[in-house]
């Protein structure tokens, strides 16, 4: 079905940009980098999907259905997007907040050509149609002459949905429904927004990326529509019958000097609020894996290991489990989305109380990007930390969020957010 071709590659740095500049003419682009980010499960130091020869577009009715569909007759890699609004595909739910990007539901296509790179080679898989292009692009890519985007300058005036008074107010009710005993954690976001406002992609991605270098960012484009992402967080990855989740719950800023950074460090490692939040959310992912786990095979590979980033110090467990033989990947992913780390517990009493008091339909935020490989094994990120724009609509949006418990103080979840917003606010801003 596709030929594969190894190439060499000089300068892998200059290679990948090359290569992200010519994937810019397609209309279909996904782009996963790790940035050489140190990880346990890694299969590749980035890839490339570009130019849907089939794709699948849906809004959330019976979408896990038809994407098991099309992932199964499909029977090759497919990239593709899950946005937090399937939810309502999976349960009694609806999403009826302000939407100022429209993105469709759920989006997968299956790429004419692939580039995985690993060290300083890159694998071409092209599709037979187009592998007598193999030789021609790689060369092209190799000396790509970037045509110069414009880039534009005019001031960007970013909007809060909710504002400081009423982010409080919400804070409080939110708190209400914890002491009462309706939740015992939420992830409560908000958003950040433009509008009539132009970008260039591209480089908004690039810039975002250089000041995060996180291990899941992306850049994709589906037509109009574009995700730049610095996400650090993986949802979900199946390699054979083991299936990894490795949320996020716990944040400390940063700080330039190297005691003062050690100790905000050691503090989140310390920190009981912090660590309740990630152990709550563990509790939630084992019994969501559970559900399509052999017997016993759910297992804590590492609790509340805090990681290092370049904006921020990450909380961060690893969970396991071995999938039974009978079940299709599609619903290992049906099983446990939307991923706890971005609901709370228990999961739909939070997603109905999150709907209740944000103001914007979180969409593509706060859902996971990634692909299926031809043999069932899968790969997503979270979409957090990310901007996402409607080119057609001029609107560029951010969201960001955090896990409220009882043990929450409103000033702080207030900062936290402002913390997490800075790379998106700073890049947009120039």
């Amino acid at each position: 079905m596709r030929t594969h071709k190894t190439y060499k590659v000089a300068n892998v740095q200059q290679f990948k940009q090359h290569l992200l500049n010519w994937s810019n003419q397609f209309e279909d682009i996904i782009w996963l980098d790790s940035n050489n980010y140190k990880q346990q499960y890694s299969n590749y130091d980035a890839v490339l999907a570009v130019d849907a020869f089939t794709s699948l577009q849906t809004d959330f009715h019976q979408a896990f259905d038809k994407l098991k569909d099309y992932q199964t007759t499909t029977n090759d890699w497919i990239f593709g997007y899950l946005s937090y609004d399937l939810k309502n595909d999976i349960e009694p739910l609806k999403s009826e907040n302000f939407d100022g990007l429209h993105f469709p539901d759920l989006y997968f296509f299956q790429p004419k050509k692939l580039f995985f790179l690993k060290g300083n080679s890159v694998e071409l898989h092209y599709l037979k149609m187009v592998d007598d292009e193999m030789d021609t692009d790689f060369e092209t890519i190799s000396n790509f002459e970037n045509v110069e985007q414009p880039s534009y300058k005019s001031p960007i005036k970013i909007h809060l949905r909710i504002h400081k008074d009423e982010y409080f107010e919400k804070l409080e009710k939110m708190l209400a429904h914890i002491h009462r005993g309706d939740i015992y954690e939420a992830n409560f976001c908000q958003e950040f927004y433009a509008e009539n406002t132009t970008i260039n992609p591209l480089e908004i991605y690039n810039k975002l990326n250089a000041i995060s270098t996180p291990p899941f960012a992306t850049f994709l484009k589906q037509n109009d529509k574009y995700l730049l992402s610095a996400s650090p967080e993986r949802y979900l990855k199946k390699e054979g019958q083991k299936v990894i989740s490795q949320p996020i719950k716990g944040t400390a800023k940063r700080d330039e000097d190297f005691m003062i950074d050690s100790l905000l460090k050691h503090d989140l490692v310390a920190n009981p609020k912090e660590r309740s939040e990630n152990i709550m959310i563990v509790d939630l992912v084992r019994n969501d894996l559970s559900l399509t786990a052999k017997k016993g095979s759910v297992k804590v590979e590492e609790l509340c290991k805090v990681y290092t980033f370049e904006q921020v110090h990450q909380m961060i467990s690893t969970v396991t489990s071995q999938v039974r033989e009978d079940v299709h990947p599609v619903d290992v992913i049906k099983t446990t989305f939307p991923m706890g780390s971005m609901t709370g517990a228990p999961k739909i009493s939070a997603m109905k109380i999150i709907e209740d008091l944000e103001a914007t339909k979180r969409g593509l935020y706060s859902g996971a990007v990634g692909y299926f490989s031809p043999e069932g094994d899968f790969d997503f990120n979270v979409v957090i930390r990310s901007i996402l724009y409607n080119q057609s609509k001029k609107y560029v949006s951010y969201s960001v969020g955090g896990a409220i418990t009882a043990k929450s103080d409103p000033t702080q979840e207030y900062e936290e957010c402002l913390i997490k917003a800075k790379a998106m606010r700073t890049v947009l801003e120039d």
